[in-house]
């Protein structure tokens, strides 16, 4: 099963990067776990540039979703949603609607901040957001607060908890795509 991991920050040292990485490493032997690393290169949407023929770094968003079982979204908190380049690619994803690669995809949300909350607003948001492109959003939020109490001096996670809640987001899209397969 592959699963597609999109952190929603353009920072070189995200934690919300940092989670994906730790997701990967705490998944199943038979879940891949692939970080798209494309979302600085997705320009602002245009309907009138959404032709037949997508901009490259659209198409190849859009075609990184479709080959994906299932996806994995990390996103900061920005003012108290999502970040704009996030929302963006979602826009471009999101057409045409009836189609669209996240149309009953299972997805599910985390996000990571070093305040309190742990990134709960953009979380709730975004999982809006996706519902409202057609993704099966499955789970509930994994707020990890204060997440640079809980990585190490090389910028690794290290804290058992959430690698746990990050295995249990993890077998919930397996469970997602298992039911999704059996439906079809």
């Amino acid at each position: 099963m592959k699963v597609l991991a999109i952190s929603g920050s353009l920072r070189s040292g995200s934690y919300n990067t940092t989670l994906l990485r730790a997701a990967a490493e705490v998944a199943q032997e038979d879940v891949e776990v692939v970080l798209y690393d494309g979302l600085k290169a997705i320009p602002p949407y245009d309907e009138e540039d959404d032709a037949d023929i997508a901009p490259a770094a659209v198409a190849g968003f859009r075609e990184a979703i479709a080959e994906a079982d299932a996806i994995l979204f990390a996103t900061p908190e920005y003012n108290g949603s999502i970040p704009g380049a996030l929302k963006n690619a979602l826009d471009w994803a999101s057409r045409p609607f009836a189609t669209n690669p996240l149309r009953n995809k299972p997805v599910t949300v985390v996000g990571a901040s070093t305040g309190g909350f742990g990134a709960v607003w953009a979380q709730a948001d975004l999982r809006r957001v996706l519902k409202t492109i057609g993704a099966r959003v499955i789970g509930e939020e994994v707020p990890v607060p204060a997440v640079h109490t809980r990585t190490d001096e090389a910028g690794r996670l290290a804290d058992t908890e959430t690698e746990e809640r990050l295995r249990e987001v993890l077998d919930a899209l397996v469970d997602a795509v298992a039911a999704r397969q059996v439906a079809a």
